[in-house]
């Protein structure tokens, strides 16, 4: 099931993870987490060290499995940007500390997020 939905895994699945691409390794994680059939997924950095496309793949990915099949996602991601135009609610923390919470639309319009995480 897992590879009719990401061939491009059924593809090398005989290779070790140590020869993938870094978009590969993160679609490798999401896929054996999705194996366990979660409702809920924990997401740490997903496009941390990835190039933009396998940035986007991921996103993509990560807004099929929400949208199309239901999924919870609780993500932490250090792309601002990217984090909350992905998220339905966001939560700004500085220095450890929430300073800001709400849709994740309305904090990529905000000027203090804006000045703070998106050079804004």
């Amino acid at each position: 099931e897992v590879f009719a939905k990401y061939p491009r895994l059924e593809k090398r699945r005989r290779q070790p993870a140590s020869v993938l691409s870094g978009g590969e390794r993160r679609l490798l994680e999401i896929a054996r987490a999705l194996i366990m059939r979660p409702e809920v997924l924990l997401v740490d950095e997903p496009s941390i060290g990835l190039e933009p496309k396998f940035i986007d793949m991921v996103f993509e990915i990560l807004h099929d499995l929400q949208h199309a099949e239901g999924k919870t996602i609780v993500m932490v991601e250090q792309n601002a940007r990217k984090g909350l135009d992905f998220a339905d609610l966001g939560y700004v923390l500085v220095s450890g500390q929430l300073a800001k919470a709400g849709p994740g639309d309305a904090l990529l319009e905000d000027p203090d997020v804006g000045r703070l995480f998106l050079g804004g």
